[in-house]
């Protein structure tokens, strides 16, 4: 299109207009004088200039001013002017960028004061005149002035702060001029520090010499105030081009996580703000989360938790948390001290739920579940769900205290008080699956905490129905399998529930989902330490039911285990005793498991076969022989190879004929050549008598 072609536009510079202008008469003149607009354009000319003349009569410094910056970029001290910058004089602005350096200064500061309108951008985009000499001067002029290389790269940061702009600061290579800016800073930062240190540890003790103490500590402080507004602008612009990934490679490439890391040791809280806010966003690649972990960023963070600054602290907290899906960052976490840190923020509503977020990725570690014991962070989770009321739980509330009640010291310190009888009322209420998830990990635990289900065995059974939610009566029936207590009366808790009915039926493969089926098991097996119980199920059939589960799922080790565990029990006592072992197959199971790959079904087998070996004089005798077999195999092996070998034919047929040949000597070995294991074990060789000759 024509309009788009530059050759076919013309630029008006309109170098008189003020707040104080006619801009009706502005407009007349220059239709006027330029022959390219027709007088019908009159009124669209007058509309144009009456736009500019507001766009320019609003101050920089005044309250209505548009800034293009983030809230927590304000301008620097020593860079706003008295004079007001106007766009109509940007050329004078760019002949001072060929002057000495407070010139520069100069101009560079009221271009910054354009740069800061997002109205003038465009304009300044297009002003390669004056791109092209502020580039250059920070090219070659950013060592001799802290000053004039953060106004410079401010003005780019004005760019950067809009996505379209990016090419051009690219164009420029501002990005890698800003990298070498920040690490040459931070070097010259170590070199301040190692002075300071030196001249301090020097300890004068007369009057001039601390005063040129207090004169160089004076002179770091302000040099550092400098250094620091230079930091922030250069890794601000280096934020909004890290939008594009591929620029943010280049970035890691050129070590940018190694350089924001040592700036985490400063004090400043709006550098620290910026910093932390580009370290979160790097964190959610691994490549960049691993050099975190390399260089001790957790350490330097954990300083920051907690602090007044509130967006440093949030914004430190979520870096915390991209952090912690890593495993040996979490022991980091740990290790530093932040778990009591981050417990005690569990009671400020704006940072909570990041926080419950972390603990609950550490809690979902055995090695630091216990530490917890040593917070009160505990009582709070509890504080928390007794609050709640009949309302729904918050899922990272529920889940760290799931994963927290797996723990022996923490199930009891989640009981003290009425702790236990809140959560049932609250399950039994509401039917929480979650919340019975946390009873049922309550109860695994032998100790005190134990014996308090006694008081809510009826409720918990009265759940195990048909027409419950499966996943209901999952989480029920595996609190209730959990309740290894010897008082127990468990033959009235399953007559009075009718439970085998239950039981025998999800028994069957296929019947309902693997867990639950696995419960069933397991709750056999508990139920069966009462004598009573373990009657009432053998004659219920229940013995051929999980036989035959065995089958089906014999690949898989925990039902297996659990399977053989109820053998056990049944074994156990002398009224299932017959049943076990004369009326059904279960030995024959438990010889062919006696070897099985996996330690506890091998123990759980042992246990169960010398029982029934002690009781039974023909099923011990196959146990015997299985075992002597496997512990001989290799050695029965050796010797059917050697009958093997023996069977072959020799090299000259005719001898195989001439048994004459071969030994028996009177009846000690056979002709044939086999050899029992008494023969080896009963001869012996007398008088050193060992081989006999022809």
């Amino acid at each position: 299109k024509m309009q788009d072609d530059a050759r076919y536009l013309k630029r008006v510079r309109v170098k008189s207009l003020s707040p104080t202008t006619d801009v009706a008469a502005l407009a007349r003149k220059v239709v006027e004088e330029c022959k390219l607009i027709p007088m019908s354009r009159l009124p669209q000319v007058e509309q144009l200039l009456y736009y500019l003349q507001n766009r320019k009569s609003s101050p920089v410094d005044g309250k209505e001013k548009r800034a293009v910056k983030p809230k927590d970029l304000t301008p620097f001290e020593g860079m706003e002017l008295n004079e007001e910058a106007s766009i109509t004089r940007i050329e004078e602005y760019v002949e001072l960028l060929y002057e000495g350096i407070p010139e520069k200064i100069r101009g560079s500061a009221l271009i910054l004061q354009l740069a800061r309108n997002p109205d003038n951008l465009e304009e300044l985009l297009h002003n390669e005149a004056a791109l092209g000499a502020l580039a250059r001067v920070l090219r070659e002029d950013w060592k001799q002035s802290v000053d004039l290389a953060t106004i410079i790269i401010y003005i780019f940061f004005c760019f950067s702060s809009f996505s379209q702009f990016h090419a051009v600061v690219s164009h420029y290579k501002i990005g890698a001029l800003c990298m070498s800016v920040v690490e040459h800073e931070l070097k010259r930062y170590d070199v301040w520090r190692e002075e300071l240190r030196k001249k301090s540890k020097s300890a004068p003790e007369n009057g001039s010499l601390r005063r040129d103490q207090d004169k160089a500590l004076r002179k770091y402080h302000g040099l550092l105030a400098k250094q620091e507004q230079l930091l922030r602008v250069s890794l601000y612009l280096l934020l909004n081009l890290a939008e594009d990934t591929r620029t943010e490679l280049k970035m890691r490439n050129k070590n940018i996580v190694g350089l924001l890391v040592r700036v985490l040791e400063r004090d400043d809280e709006e550098l620290l703000v910026l910093v932390v806010s580009f370290l979160k966003k790097l964190s959610i690649f691994l490549e960049n989360k691993n050099d975190m972990a390399e260089l001790d960023t957790v350490e330097r963070l954990a300083r920051l938790v907690p602090c007044e600054h509130e967006d440093l602290l949030n914004l430190t907290l979520r870096l915390l948390l991209n952090l912690s899906f890593d495993s040996g960052l979490r022991a980091k976490m740990v290790e530093v001290g932040l778990l009591p840190k981050l417990t005690s923020l569990l009671g400020d509503e704006s940072n909570r739920q990041v926080v419950m977020r972390i603990l609950y990725h550490v809690s979902m570690d055995d090695r630091f579940k216990g530490m917890f014991v040593y917070t009160d962070c505990i009582p709070q989770l509890m504080q928390m769900l007794y609050d709640h009321g009949g309302e729904e739980i918050e899922a990272e509330l529920i889940s760290i205290c799931i994963n927290l009640a797996a723990n022996k010291r923490n199930a009891q310190l989640m009981c003290e008080g009425n702790g236990l009888k809140m959560l049932m009322k609250r399950a039994l209420k509401t039917k929480d699956c979650l919340l019975m998830k946390m009873i049922r990990n309550i109860s695994q635990h032998d100790g005190p905490t134990k014996p308090l289900f006694i008081d809510y065995v009826g409720d918990l059974a009265a759940e195990i129905r048909t027409e419950e939610e499966e996943e209901w009566v999952l989480e029920c029936l595996g609190t209730l399998a959990n309740l290894t207590i010897p008082d127990l009366d468990w033959e009235l808790v399953l007559k009075e529930y009718n439970l085998v009915p239950f039981l025998k039926d999800k028994l069957k493969p296929g019947s309902a989902e693997d867990d639950l089926i696995l419960e069933v098991v397991i709750m056999i097996g508990t139920v069966s330490i009462d004598d009573a119980c373990a009657v009432m199920l053998a004659k219920s059939g229940i013995i051929p039911a999980l036989i035959e589960l065995l089958n089906a799922r014999q690949e898989d080790d925990e039902f297996v285990c659990q399977i053989v565990y109820v053998f056990y029990q049944m074994v156990f006592h002398q009224a299932t005793r017959d049943v076990i072992i004369k009326d059904t197959q279960a030995p024959a199971y438990l010889i062919d498991l006696m070897h099985d790959k996996n330690a506890e079904i091998r123990k759980v087998c042992d246990n169960t076969l010398d029982i029934v070996a002690e009781y039974d004089s023909e099923w011990g005798y196959k146990i015997q022989s299985e075992k002597f077999r496997f512990h001989n195999n290799q050695w029965l092996e050796m010797v059917e190879s050697r009958q093997v070998d023996e069977a072959e034919p020799y090299l000259y047929d005719n001898d195989n004929d001439r048994t004459d040949l071969f030994y028996s000597a009177d009846g000690i070995t056979p002709g044939d050549g086999s050899v029992s294991p008494d023969f080896f074990s009963d001869l012996q060789p007398q008088n050193g008598d060992s081989h006999h000759g022809v």
